[in-house]
């Protein structure tokens, strides 16, 4: 075992116990590490959810913000993942660095945020990015590139002048975590996995240790 190892497993046995939020804690140091090791994206997670037919589906999306109250991500609400979100309110999601040998699944409830904080983070974006949030119908057949670009045209036209309000589809989602789990790569595939879970985002954590 080296020495980076070990500091590793004293940190998931000794290092965040005593942190009310302990899991909340450890992701931020461990996505804090990654923003300087992993090439494109330190924040990109994939984000399951299911269908009607309890089929489910995956893609990656960007995290936005985080703190002791969930992950919040940004999408069109008409999209696929916004139906299958609303219809359901359960997801699941994952993060990998490969640089740094370490995932974090969290699974649990899903609520929109408010009016407020989608109108804070849609002001943030890049003009071309707000804009493209009126001209996309995300997720629903397009007919060919130049459709698309006739949309994004048209509303680059209309929102020349001044500040582009937030389309009322286009808003946030907030996963409230009822497990997270952290893994971290050893030698032999004999890894560490610790789960932080709770029944209720009212109720403490609870840590377990589990086989790899």
């Amino acid at each position: 075992m080296d020495s980076k190892s070990e500091d590793h497993d004293n940190i998931f046995e000794h290092g965040y116990d005593k942190e009310v939020n302990a899991p909340f804690k450890l992701f931020a140091d461990w996505l804090n590490e990654a923003k300087t090791s992993e090439i494109n994206d330190p924040n990109a997670m994939s984000l399951a959810s299911v269908d009607p037919d309890g089929l489910p589906n995956i893609r990656m999306v960007l995290l936005q913000s985080f703190d002791e109250k969930g992950f919040v991500f940004y999408t069109n609400y008409e999209s696929a993942k916004g139906c299958e979100l609303q219809e359901n309110m359960k997801a699941a999601s994952c993060f990998h660095w490969k640089s740094l040998r370490r995932q974090v699944r969290v699974r649990g409830e899903v609520v929109k945020v408010t009016p407020e904080e989608a109108d804070a983070y849609f002001a943030s974006r890049p003009r071309g990015s707000r804009i493209g949030a009126w001209a996309s119908k995300q997720s629903r057949p397009l007919e060919s590139r130049f459709a698309l670009e006739k949309e994004v045209a048209k509303f680059t036209a209309k929102y020349a002048i001044g500040e582009i309000p937030r389309p009322d589809y286009w808003s946030g989602f907030r996963i409230i975590p009822l497990q997270i789990e952290f893994w971290h790569d050893r030698a032999y595939r004999l890894h560490d996995r610790f789960v932080y879970s709770r029944k209720t985002a009212e109720l403490p954590w609870g840590k377990t240790r589990l086989y790899p």
